[in-house]
């Protein structure tokens, strides 16, 4: 019994310390995204379209105008006329970021900011 005992509290320690090595792995995984994700959002406060384009995985979906854009390729081209004016039409950082427990789903957010600087989305 008492063997049981100590078995079961060995694989509940076990768990305890791998479920905080988890947590810290997301959280880890979380400030990544994040620091991607702003420096993703640069690209367009720089006008720099190379740049923007070596964000875009060849997988990538954008929604545009109500529209999905499927692809690097698809993406680049309806985001282009947005980079081609000096003046920047919009910005947007990343302020939440939530990371599934596999890590193989990430969620970013964060305000969309007009021409002035104001949040509009």
């Amino acid at each position: 019994m008492m063997k049981r005992y100590f078995s079961n509290l060995f694989i509940l320690g076990f768990l305890f310390i791998n479920s905080a090595a988890i947590a810290q792995d997301i959280e880890e995984m979380e400030a990544e995204v994040a620091k991607i994700e702003n420096a993703f959002a640069k690209t367009m406060t720089d006008r720099d379209f190379d740049a923007f384009q070596s964000f875009l995985d060849p997988d990538t979906v954008f929604w545009s105008d109500g529209e999905p854009l499927r692809g690097a390729k698809a993406v680049a081209a309806g985001w282009k006329p947005l980079y081609e004016s000096t003046e920047v039409p919009f910005s947007w950082k990343s302020e939440t970021v939530l990371v599934n427990p596999d890590g193989r789903i990430v969620f970013s957010t964060g305000p969309v900011m007009n021409a002035n600087g104001e949040i509009y989305a």
